[in-house]
């Protein structure tokens, strides 16, 4: 396992941005994990601007797959008054890989408050848990996963705890971005015992904090589809902190081939 803070920490600067080799452990089929490229992608993004304000949303599309080296860069479109735009893009061989619009912006005053949590309390696993962990050669091996099967209702829907086996030293939005993909596609559940390739062609991602914080690393991560056909689905996601706050809220388009 390599952790996301090494891979961060051993990137070789080019101009916009960086150049970095993808482990093999962080691949998903053969392409790189998505919250992954996400994390290098906010990570270049930070790295553009001087002194931005917290991360409020990102713009994802999973153009291509991309493995092995990348190289990762990020530009400036638009930076007001309160709100800053950077594009981010991840290019391997075989070109675009990944493209994101990531909006920064500060703190409003405003007379509008509505704030939204778990209706039922749902507690992080204890130290006697016992938990699950993929295997060291796909990237669900960087995390620790605690299934709430029992807690769901629809049919295509996954509600589980999640955390990477290293947070330490990063970025509290980069932790939350490598995590908030860590699901496997709601639709999923629909093939049965039959599975078949999955791919997410698009995320929109709003964070609803500037400075997410948890207990013990972990996040409850929901994915939940209504739709699915002709071979595409769309799903809603959810994030919340160990507190049962809500941290990040989403939407993805799937591909299901089928």
């Amino acid at each position: 396992m390599t952790a996301l803070a090494d891979i961060l920490a051993g990137v070789t600067p080019v101009e916009g941005g960086f150049r970095v080799t993808i482990p093999a452990g962080w691949l998903q089929g053969r392409t790189t994990y998505g919250g992954l490229s996400s994390a290098l992608a906010l990570h270049a993004a930070q790295g553009c601007e001087p002194d931005l304000p917290p991360l409020r949303s990102a713009l994802i599309a999973f153009i291509g797959p991309l493995s092995g080296e990348v190289t990762v860069t990020a530009t400036k479109l638009r930076r007001g008054r309160n709100a800053a735009f950077i594009q981010a893009d991840i290019i391997s061989d075989a070109g675009l890989g990944y493209r994101a619009t990531f909006v920064f912006m500060s703190d409003q005053e405003s007379r509008i408050e509505l704030e939204g949590g778990l209706t039922t309390a749902l507690r992080p696993p204890g130290l006697d848990t016992k938990l699950y962990t993929g295997p060291e050669e796909f990237f669900t091996g960087n995390f620790n996963f605690f299934d709430l099967k029992d807690e769901v209702t629809g049919e295509a829907e996954w509600l589980r705890w999640a955390r990477l086996r290293a947070p330490d030293a990063l970025d509290p939005m980069v932790q939350v971005m490598a995590l908030a993909d860590a699901l496997p596609p709601a639709a999923f559940k629909l093939l049965g015992k039959t599975p078949a390739p999955i791919s997410s062609l698009t995320w929109i991602i709003n964070l609803l904090t500037p400075m997410p914080t948890t207990t013990d690393g972990w996040w409850l991560l929901s994915a939940k589809s209504d739709h699915a056909s002709n071979g595409c689905s769309s799903q809603i996601m959810t994030m919340w902190n160990a507190e049962g706050l809500p941290i990040a809220q989403g939407a993805q388009s799937v591909a299901i081939f089928a």
